[in-house]
């Protein structure tokens, strides 16, 4: 077994998201085009003596692009909380020492602490050796938040329901940019101001996020019904977003229930040299990054690591 495991937890981006009414527990189903991109966090895993307590380090990489203070508690993190839950699934105790090393803004629709939740579940598997099958894990995940199961693979897929059911997509390949402002877009109210701007009659529309994913996204296409509710809490970020499509001349977009913005570019050079624009012209935190497919399985069927991607060609 290996004593120390290095593991990236991809941000994922909504593509196409569609959501429906609240059910009789007040939760949303949603249908949903996710996609994981090669942005994200650092998860750095060793392994520690049976009997030892775990640690865990939660920071900030060097080149996070938007940083915040850290001030959840550490049981309340979703790494921390993934790994308590695999061990009491397994029985055992499994004691590490934790280094995560964050870029994805907190709170920005994005799935960064879902993320570092797959992550922390697949870096267990590999450096403790389970040899655990990826349902296992995205079963383990489903408690944990409704992006949860669908990071621990990452890549293409749409996920429906409430989360726990995923099926893979196609792997269409799109250049985006990501632009981070300081606005804030809570999970909660933009919910409730979803609910107050569709009634009770929203439907998903699974049919019309599984045609996008067929055909593949482009600048114009994508769509997610919680954008005009994220605009209304923060009227701010409908300003922003007007400005950037009016510099960009092409749609601009929003992540899950924000505040990421999101464009999708025709080139690497057109996202970097958009992504540059948008940081010289908003002052506002912006790269540049792609979608990427989830590592290969082996012929057990078991995931290998994500690694950190490196730097494109």
């Amino acid at each position: 077994m290996p004593s120390v495991v290095q593991a990236f937890a991809p941000s994922k981006v909504n593509l196409a998201l569609s959501v429906g009414a609240p059910d009789a527990s007040g939760m949303h189903p949603l249908a949903s085009w996710m996609v994981t991109t090669r942005f994200g966090d650092d998860l750095t895993l060793k392994r520690l003596l049976p009997g030892t307590p775990s640690r865990y380090a939660i920071e900030w990489h060097g080149d996070a692009p938007r940083k915040s203070d850290i001030d959840w508690k550490i049981s309340k993190d979703l790494a921390v909380r993934a790994h308590l839950a695999l061990e009491q699934k397994l029985g055992r105790e499994l004691p590490v020492q934790m280094r995560l090393q964050k870029r994805i803004p907190v709170g920005g629709g994005l799935g960064g602490g879902s993320s570092d939740a797959g992550a922390m579940l697949r870096a267990l598997d590999a450096l403790f050796d389970l040899r655990l099958r990826p349902d296992f894990l995205e079963h383990i995940a489903q408690p944990l938040g409704s992006d949860v199961p669908f990071l621990v693979r990452g890549g293409s897929a749409i996920v429906e329901g409430l989360g726990e059911r995923i099926s893979r997509a196609a792997d269409h390949r799109a250049h985006l940019v990501l632009a981070f402002p300081d606005i804030q877009c809570p999970t909660g109210p933009v919910y409730k101001t979803f609910d107050a701007l569709r009634g009770p009659d929203a439907r998903v529309d699974a049919d019309r996020v599984r045609g996008l994913a067929e055909s593949g996204a482009n600048a114009d296409n994508p769509f997610n019904d919680l954008a005009a509710a994220a605009c209304a809490i923060a009227p701010q970020l409908a300003e922003l977003r007007a400005q950037v499509e009016a510099l960009a001349r092409q749609p601009v977009h929003v992540s899950g229930s924000g505040s990421t913005l999101f464009l999708v570019c025709d080139d690497s050079f057109h996202a970097e040299a958009l992504a540059g624009s948008i940081e010289m012209k908003f002052g506002i935190p912006a790269v540049s990054t792609v979608t990427a497919p989830p590592p290969p399985e082996d012929v057990d069927g078991e995931p290998r690591m994500m690694e950190s991607p490196a730097e494109e060609d």
